[in-house]
């Protein structure tokens, strides 16, 4: 739980709160304590005896919750959850459900609901009107040493909204992390992990739960099977197999010290036989094709259109003893099932600006003649924007400026088109995150919350994104959202807070962010300026020492020195680009 549930609390020293009303916190350290504090959430939510809807807000920031597409409407389902602010972090089981047409949420309060929890899993299936299905998941205590992994399954009958616990044994054991789908008349489940004060347990086992009979069963499925993990890809195929990639998992070196590792390897489970109690399972090695996704964990993954799942962010973390560095991530990778085969999602650029400049091209050439035209070179300079991918998988972006004829090559009207979509009209995407939520519904890919990290501070999102699957054109911004308002605090400042809910419901920022917007503004009118006709490089040189500085006052003494140059090249360049 807490940065995301790869990562142990324990490295960070935070101390954690589980809050139960604005001005009632328990704090239980010990497993039993934890299993009061559940049941005593739980007498709370019984004494709601009807269905409530309410028009609300979007939902507060979160991540490691779960996002469905709702079978038969234009909804998707937003269950769960955790945030975190610097000094608490907040749990929840509350429902809300987003209005695709009308881009509107609405929360739902239905009796009995399951206990408050963070990376369950939920998968959707049709029967009824519509059912979603919930398993596992993990609660903390205050210290962030404790953990209770749930072991129950919830389904929520969409069409009567009421949710009701399945009691079936022979299930998987508590853990968190897993990965669940829907194949055929089953969920499978596959990985997790189990971590307690002492020690912590990675899961490779598969189980499956029977929707016409309601029961459990444990697979044995021959052939080597996935090291143990969380966090991995899963994906059903139509032929009823399932895929898994990636993941996390770790293990213990020497004493107190932990190692973890970033799975990058692909299995298929296939049933073999004729689908009755009897079924068989194989386990075998995938070797796809294409460009596969870098290194990381905590993405977030779906199932797209056209025999496609997908997997978008997540984070690659550089671990040492004591603290965790992270690249994030906004990328999407999509794997072929069919074809078995990776390649990244490469944004197209909007069609309508594409025509208009095509329109514009060739009233040019209608006017100079095309023997003109093919020799005309550009009449400023052309920015070419390139992602290279290094050995080690970081991901560079690398800007050439093409500034007259003796620069300019033979290039197709496509590539053309992409390079000045690029230059000309920046797009608007979500900015790289981990433990995001992700839904797919009509082909429209939709992203929710998630978090990312800069020095010490942790944004947690509740920002909505979407994206045509089918055409690749550009993100559209459904819920926008300012990190820098969200409420942060720091572990030396006093538990005086008398509000301890309002940063995990959302509520609107106060003076303090008005403040430090202004100091903001402040601070951009003494950066360096740019001095006419300045090259970024020769301004970089001028400046880099002034933008390190300033970096390592904002990221912190404890923050990597690689870290800190490269984030204060980046501001460097996003100022520089500002005032040009």
């Amino acid at each position: 739980m807490g940065k995301f549930w790869e990562r142990t609390l324990v490295l960070y020293g935070v101390q954690a709160v589980l809050c139960i009303s604005r001005n009632l916190c328990l704090c239980f350290y010990f497993q039993e304590d934890l299993e009061a504090l559940i049941a005593e959430f739980q007498n709370l939510d019984a004494k709601k005896t009807q269905v409530i809807e309410t028009a609300c807000p979007p939902p507060s920031p979160r991540l490691n919750g779960s996002l469905s597409a709702h079978p038969e409407k234009d909804e998707l389902i937003l269950f769960g959850g955790e945030y975190f602010n610097g000094q608490k972090t907040y749990l929840y089981n509350e429902l809300y459900v987003y209005n695709i047409r009308k881009n509107s949420w609405t929360k739902l309060e239905i009796p009995n609901p399951p206990p408050r929890r963070c990376a369950h899993q939920a998968a959707v299936v049709p029967t009824a009107g519509g059912q979603l299905w919930v398993f596992g998941g993990e609660f903390a205590s205050p210290n962030g040493e404790q953990f209770y992994h749930y072991k129950d399954l919830w389904v929520l009958h969409l069409a009567t909204k009421t949710w009701e616990q399945i009691k079936a044994s022979g299930g998987p054991s508590g853990r968190s992390g897993h990965r669940m789908v829907a194949c055929k008349r089953q969920l499978i489940l596959f990985g997790g992990f189990h971590e307690s004060a002492r020690d912590y347990i990675y899961y490779n086992d598969v189980y499956a739960f029977n929707l016409d009979s309601f029961t459990w069963s444990k697979l044995s499925p021959s052939g080597i099977a996935p090291a143990p993990r969380s966090g991995c890809q899963m994906a059903a195929t139509p032929e009823g197999s399932v895929i898994i990639y990636g993941g996390y998992s770790k293990q213990r070196i020497k004493k107190d010290v932990d190692k973890g590792t970033l799975h990058t390897d692909m299995f298929l489970l296939k049933a073999e036989g004729s689908g009755k109690e009897e079924e068989k399972w194989a386990w075998s090695r995938l070797n796809p094709s294409g460009v596969k996704p870098t290194p990381r964990s905590g993405f977030s993954v779906a199932v797209g259109p056209n025999n496609r799942s997908l997997l978008f962010g997540g984070v690659h973390d550089e671990e040492e003893e004591e603290s965790i560095e992270g690249d994030f991530f906004n990328d999407i990778y999509f794997y072929d099932i069919g074809k078995n085969r990776w390649f990244p999602g490469q944004l197209k650029g909007p069609k309508s600006e594409k025509r208009k400049r095509r329109r514009g091209r060739q009233a040019e050439a209608e006017g100079a003649g095309d023997e003109e035209v093919e020799k005309q070179a550009p009449q400023g300079p052309v920015e070419i924007v390139k992602e290279v991918v290094a050995e080690d998988g970081t991901v560079m972006t690398i800007k050439q400026v093409i500034s007259g004829p003796a620069g300019e090559k033979e290039r197709s009207e496509s590539e053309e088109e992409e390079e000045e979509d690029g230059a000309l009209s920046p797009q608007v995407e979500p900015c790289p995150r981990s433990n995001a939520m992700l839904a797919v519904k009509h082909g429209v890919l939709y992203v929710y919350g998630g978090m990312f990290e800069v020095g010490d501070r942790q944004f947690t999102l509740s920002d909505l994104y979407s994206i045509d699957l089918h055409k690749m054109e550009e993100w559209k911004v459904l819920v926008e959202m300012d990190p820098k308002a969200q409420e942060w605090l720091e572990e030396s400042e006093s538990d005086e807070e008398e509000d301890d809910t309002e940063g995990a419901e959302g509520g609107e920022e106060e003076e303090e962010s008005s403040e430090e917007e202004s100091e903001d503004e402040e601070g951009e009118e003494q950066h360096p300026s740019v001095q006419p006709d300045e090259k970024h490089a020769d301004y970089l040189s001028r400046t880099e020492q002034y933008w390190i500085k300033l970096a390592r006052s904002n990221m912190g003494p404890d923050a990597k020195e690689k870290k800190v140059v490269k984030v204060a090249h980046a501001m460097a360049k996003t100022f520089y680009e500002d005032s040009v």
